[in-house]
């Protein structure tokens, strides 16, 4: 076959009746995820009711799964039937006899006209990215029809890297779901699936080899029920039930499913550490001999890493990566590299050998030689390797790619240094992390990277010159699966933020805009919901900001969303809002207690959950106080009277309303302006165990009149169990006699450090407190 050779489809549009008749609604609006370079509108609409189209088979067979694809989707997403009939409006495809330098290798172009919707590109690539524009062209309404403003879409990515990781370790997803997820992947026109194999949870692909890591090191104990970070080790004649793993047959049937529509699979197989899974198998290759479990959570600090100076663990290892290597054929093998405690490597006298011998200062250049030793193997079977930026510790591998995810910096120096990199920073790209208010959201690992903040990433520091930045790949976002059980999970915390990431990577960004991209997200919402996607509504969420004005004794509150949406509406009753409630059009201010719930809503329909805020005005509202220990800079809760200013904390430990103390218990006394009848206090604290803050171990009040000698008026004992896996606001009620107090003393004790079966254990223990209501 000619290297160029024209090569075309021809689909033909009948129509059944006169365009005159038809009740065909004309829109100038064309909406694409990501952006297009340009969209140039001439004028017409290429338009068909019937929705039939012939499609004319293609003589080269190079086509035919271009053209298999577009008969599937389009009949299932928009009703296209398709006819004999050779009549009527045209639509073809065709590769560029002659490449166009514009489109590059993944670039495309449709000219639509009233009589002809052609798309060219220079490959099959480009084609295939073209019917993913084409996807949200066409209606997904299979009663709609076919109605598209005339114009030429020009298109061609800005990065050659647009990733997407999956972590299957912390949880194993079967291959229905990976098959699932490459579908997802390819209608957002990411290129690359990160696929994280091997952690310390286990080791998820079959090695022919050493039979023992998917027989041992694949399965560990269901400790499920359990929150991730509460999960005690397995305990001697416990059974491992909980795993899976893909075999080297279900692995080359989902290598193939990606290629199909163009997306290369890189394997990650984890070292020197996050590899428990391995030696639980095969301990022989660590430092100590074992023996070692499969990890059911989030132990921390994980000591377990192969031993380094021992000969025989990176023959194993050559031989685990011979047989990666002979089954996925992309050009990049991931080693990891990351978060390698190197406790361990201190201790074993064959590492401390090895650092001799090789001339070595510590054991961060030993893991530097960890790692060329590997990539010297890599390159040797004529792959590249990348690893997570803990790789340049000690040195960087001659030829190693650079994943740059605990921040900017690692990528920085990585591209200054002739390195290329895949930017993926822990601030804008861990979809792991929460997207709304987490009082509304599923559990998450912590942290908080909305719609917008994915949209705002920008993968070319500004730090670098025009030649440094030429090593910047593109950039991906990562799923690290510890809290997610499902692939109906995965697929929430993933969309729309992938839509955000695919127009971050595709697109330049000066046809970025987010008020733009908001109101293109309806027609791409639209699209989820015909394909059954699970995603989050979080972007719609309601923010209710809140501040306490003290003189005048009143809230100043208003209302806001991530991303535009229609209207707003609330209510001050306690009452779920409706299309009937008061719709929001400026700040509110409110004189009393009140409890504001708020949602957003479009076309008479609620379009996000239900938020709340409780502005509660006490006999302490607006008073100062002395406190024995500051709380943490990070955690001050904005103000300087945070635990009297009236505005309760949510189950979101970063929501500006907490302050924090780690390690510290709370002491605060009030001096009120004369002396006070109360008959109790309340005070909000936070347990959130995963993110090392646990509630008090118990709650004293003390009154006084002179500030000097104090009485106790209650003490209440907390009975919460600190095990608990729920992240939630626990408010203490102390109840008492009326009394008259001028001062009024408030203690909480800390836990102090977080217990020995939790993942931190002899860490600083976080007390969280919100609001001394008192009565």
């Amino acid at each position: 076959m000619k290297k160029f050779l024209l090569l075309s489809l021809t689909l033909i549009l009948i129509f059944s009746c006169s365009t005159m008749n038809l009740k065909i609604e004309k829109s100038n609006a064309i909406s694409i995820v990501p952006e297009p370079v340009s969209i140039e509108k001439t004028g017409g609409v290429f338009q068909s009711a019937s929705k039939e189209l012939f499609l004319k088979k293609s003589e080269d067979i190079t086509l035919d799964p271009i053209e298999n694809y577009f008969i599937n989707l389009f009949s299932s997403q928009s009703g296209i039937k398709f006819t004999d009939d050779e009549t009527a409006n045209q639509i073809q495809f065709a590769i560029n006899e002659l490449p166009d330098p514009e489109l590059g290798i993944e670039g495309y172009k449709i000219i639509i006209s009233s009589r002809h919707l052609e798309a060219r590109a220079n490959t099959t690539a480009g084609l295939f990215y073209s019917l993913q524009t084409m996807r949200q062209l066409f209606p997904v309404d299979a009663k709609s029809p076919v109605s598209i403003p005339c114009g030429v879409i020009t298109d061609t990515p800005r990065f050659s890297w647009r990733g997407t990781m999956l972590d299957v370790s912390r949880h194993f997803f079967p291959k229905e779901d990976i098959l699932k997820l490459i579908d997802v992947l390819a209608l957002h026109k990411i290129n690359t699936f990160h696929w994280h194999l091997v952690d310390d949870q286990g080791w998820r692909i079959e090695i022919k080899q050493y039979s023992k890591l998917t027989e041992v090191g694949a399965w560990r104990v269901d400790r499920e029920e359990q929150h991730w970070n509460s999960r005690e080790k397995q305990k001697p004649g416990e059974k491992a039930s909980y795993g899976g793993f893909y075999t080297q047959e279900e692995v080359k049937e989902i290598i193939n499913y990606a290629a199909e529509r163009f997306i290369t699979i890189v394997p990650e197989i984890e070292l020197p550490a996050h590899v428990t899974s391995a030696l639980a198998a095969y301990p022989q290759y660590s430092c100590t001999g074992g023996p070692f479990t499969v990890l059911p959570g989030g132990v921390w600090p994980i000591t377990d890493i192969y031993c380094a100076g021992n000969d025989e663990t990176f023959q194993f290892l050559e031989n685990i990566l011979s047989e990666v290597i002979d089954l996925f054929p992309g050009p990049y093998i991931h080693i990891g590299g990351d978060e390698a405690t190197k406790t361990e490597w201190e201790k074993c006298p064959k590492c401390q050998a090895r650092i001799q011998q090789e001339g070595l200062k510590n054991e961060h250049e030993l893991q530097s030689y960890f790692v060329r030793r590997i990539e010297k193997f890599i390159v040797s079977k004529g792959r590249k390797m990348i690893g997570w930026d803990e790789i340049l510790e000690g040195g960087l591998a001659p030829e190693a790619t650079v994943m740059s995810w605990r921040g900017f910096e690692g990528g920085i120096e990585a591209a200054k240094s002739g390195h290329d990199v895949v930017m993926t920073p822990t601030s804008h790209c861990y979809f792991d992390y929460y997207q709304g208010d987490p009082e509304n959201e599923p559990l998450a690992i912590g942290g908080y990277v909305p719609l917008k903040k994915v949209y705002e990433f920008e993968p070319v520091p500004e730090e670098l010159n025009t030649q440094e930045a030429r090593h910047i790949l593109g950039g991906q976002c990562n799923l690290w699966t510890e809290y997610m059980s499902n692939f109906n999970h995965v697929q929430y915390m993933l969309l729309p933020r992938l839509a955000a990431m695919s127009e971050v990577l595709w697109s330049s960004p000066q046809k970025r805009d987010l008020r733009h991209f908001s109101a293109k997200m309806k027609n791409l919402l639209a699209l989820y919901d015909k394909l059954g996607l699970n995603y989050a509504r979080s972007a719609f969420q309601v923010f209710l900001d809140a501040d306490f004005d003290v003189e005048e004794k009143k809230f100043h509150v208003e209302l806001r969303s991530e991303i535009e949406v229609p209207e707003i509406r609330y209510t001050l009753n306690g009452e779920n809002p409706t299309t009937g409630s008061l719709l929001y059009q400026k700040p509110l201010t409110l004189k009393k207690s009140t409890e504001i719930k708020a949602a957003a809503f479009s076309n008479g329909q609620a379009i996000s959950p239900v938020t709340s805020k409780k502005c509660l005005i006490h006999k302490a509202t607006g008073m100062k106080y002395i406190l024995t220990t500051p709380p943490s800079k990070k955690y001050t809760g904005n103000s300087d009277i945070a635990l009297t200013n009236s505005l309760l904390g949510t189950a979101n430990h970063s929501d500006g309303n907490w302050s924090g103390f780690e390690g510290n218990d709370l002491e605060a006394t009030i001096e009120f302006n004369s002396s006070k009848s109360i008959s109790g206090v309340s005070v909000g604290f936070l347990h959130n165990a995963g993110a090392w803050i646990f509630s008090p171990e118990y709650l004293l009040i003390e009154g006084s009149g002179d500030g000097q000698n104090f009485t106790e008026l209650k003490k209440k004992v907390n009975v919460i169990d600190q095990k608990s896996g729920d992240r939630e606001v626990v408010r203490l009620d102390a109840k008492f006699d009326e009394i008259f107090v001028k001062y009024l003393r408030i203690k909480a004790k800390n836990i102090g450090t977080c217990p020995e079966w939790h993942a931190g254990a002899g860490g600083k223990a976080w007390l969280f407190v919100d609001e001394i209501i008192v009565e």
